[in-house]
């Protein structure tokens, strides 16, 4: 790693529904990539929530994050977050689990739209995209409008399954008026917005969002961004997080986000 500070701030261990390993071996994996910091966000969906059972793995993400930290300290800073999934399909569940434990960083992310489910069990060749995408954007709004996250999780998540896995060309200049509304609501929430790496491993081949959306957020005075992996796996932590920060750099930012204690600590792109 050629930059100093780099940090992965979006990992899912064996908490999460889709998660693999343990958090002892994503860290394991972060020192041996040589990272500053690791920020474990397991899933919470909130769309999904049936009873209190869910919280059992809250619990367990946070016991074992609190483990690795004492474990690696002085060698990664490790750092508790969250991935609330769908906080606006489920209002009070969102706040409960945001007010009953403490966090680091918490991520909120759209995985869905409501009344579907998640785009990547959509049968892309029997609807209307455009459409979809315009739900999509006006839906990141409202959950923009909650104050309920720190930072806005993979921007354009459902283009991996229309252009990557669906292989439906879907140009910028179609959404571009909606992701500028979307980042001009985060400024004005004074809210981070997330360059998720996972893309540059999977068949879309770029990141989410895109370069051009990162640079117009420094254009528009966007302040804040995290950076992360969405490793699922051990062998996945740090993917894409130098290219990342790459990224960062030429769209104009001399600076990343890592939170901690919910406030944003900027760190250099050096």
């Amino acid at each position: 790693m050629k930059y100093r500070y780099i940090s992965d701030c979006h990992v899912h261990s064996d908490a999460s529904y889709d998660g693999c390993d343990s958090v002892v071996m994503l860290c394991e994996n972060a020192m041996r990539m040589n990272l500053h910091a690791l920020t474990v966000t397991d899933h919470f969906e909130c769309n999904f929530y049936e009873d209190d059972s869910f919280f059992d793995s809250v619990r367990k993400s946070l016991s074992e994050t609190q483990k690795a930290a004492i474990l690696f300290q002085d060698k990664l800073q490790v750092y508790r977050g969250i991935e609330v999934g769908q906080a606006t399909q489920n209002l009070p569940i969102a706040e409960r689990v945001l007010s009953e434990f403490d966090f680091d960083f918490v991520l909120g992310s759209l995985h869905n739209i409501v009344g579907l489910p998640d785009f990547y069990e959509i049968d892309y060749a029997h609807c209307d995209v455009h459409h979809l995408l315009e739900q999509y954007f006006e839906q990141v709004l409202e959950l923009i409008e909650t104050d309920l996250f720190d930072s806005l999780a993979h921007l354009t998540y459902p283009l991996r399954y229309i252009r990557g896995e669906h292989n439906i060309q879907v140009g910028y200049e179609v959404y571009e008026s909606h992701v500028d509304s979307i980042l001009h609501a985060l400024i004005r929430k004074n809210k981070a917005l997330e360059l998720n790496a996972s893309g540059l491993r999977q068949k879309i081949g770029t990141t989410m969002p895109c370069p051009i959306v990162i640079k117009r957020f420094h254009e528009l005075g966007g302040k804040y961004v995290t950076i992360g992996s969405d490793a699922h796996r051990w062998a996945d932590v740090g993917s894409g997080v130098e290219e990342a920060m790459n990224i960062l750099k030429n769209a104009g930012f001399d600076e990343f986000t890592v939170y901690i204690n919910r406030k944003p600590h900027l760190l250099p792109i050096a």
